[in-house]
């Protein structure tokens, strides 16, 4: 364990919101807010690091039929387990990146696909700020994160890359954390999982010989472009981050006084 990062095989983007820096001299605590990708292929080796962090509270923001098809978190420990769906099986752009994944046809989706994986990746992090399960799922982490009772609280998603990382910006803009410091730990999932990243996409197209590495690729990474389309969201329909916390995530001045009070020093 090194710094902020939780060394963990089976979840290499592993780390811990401790440390930075909030726009007012004071830092998030240490060991409280860690996030993570899915926990169902750690490491024995794993669960000790696992253990000494000693997650209260383990919010899952994967959908049933996600969980479904991947092997069960292993925990250490007996952590409350919240699931909360970040997830709309029946929108377009959830349903057009399992066609493409899949190879179905796409007449479908003529204007999704003129735009691409990019496009695609960029709508969904629009729908993080305007979904009603985005809004119900990402304002119930915030209140349990308030809550000293579910620290440290463990987050994740799949990846831990879009849901996770949304959820990222929304707690550590919440604190006080500058746009700038978001961004750099946001951007980090690119460079802890370059290999792992390499790893999949050569699993993906040996069981899809036809899929091209360049149209999957922008699915497994991170991008600015991704993270400016979600901001731009909050600022057309809220005008302001704050004005997102209160009204789209119905996140009260006292719950944020709380999460402010136990993450903060």
């Amino acid at each position: 364990m090194t710094g902020r990062d939780w060394e963990l095989v089976g979840a290499p983007n592993a780390r811990d919101l401790g440390g930075l820096p909030t726009s007012d001299g004071r830092r998030v605590r240490a060991g409280r807010l860690i996030r993570t990708a899915a926990l169902g292929r750690l490491t024995d080796e794993d669960l000790p690091v696992l253990g000494k962090l000693a997650p209260a509270c383990v919010v899952d923001l994967r959908h049933a039929t996600e969980q479904a098809v991947a092997p069960p978190d292993r925990l250490a420990g007996e952590p409350r387990l919240v699931h909360l769906p970040v997830y709309d099986a029946a929108h377009p752009v959830f349903t057009y990146v399992s066609a493409v994944l899949l190879g179905h046809d796409l007449d479908a989706y003529e204007e999704l696909a003129r735009d691409g994986m990019p496009g695609a990746m960029a709508a969904i992090y629009r729908w993080f700020v305007t979904g009603d399960s985005a809004r119900e799922g990402f304002g119930t982490a915030v209140r349990l994160a308030a809550d000293g009772a579910n620290l440290p609280l463990l987050f994740h998603c799949s990846a831990g890359k879009d849901r996770t990382g949304w959820l990222s910006v929304v707690l550590l803009t919440a604190l006080g954390v500058d746009e700038p410091v978001i961004r750099a730990d946001y951007l980090r999932h690119n460079e802890l999982t370059e290999s792992l990243r390499e790893v999949l996409l050569a699993a993906m197209t040996r069981r899809r010989p036809d899929l091209d590495p360049a149209v999957a690729r922008p699915l497994l990474e991170v991008r600015p472009d991704y993270l400016d389309a979600a901001y731009d969201e909050v600022r057309r329909v809220h005008g302001t981050f704050d004005a997102y916390l209160r009204d789209g995530l119905g996140l009260t001045d006292a719950t944020l006084a709380a999460l402010r009070a136990n993450l903060l020093e």
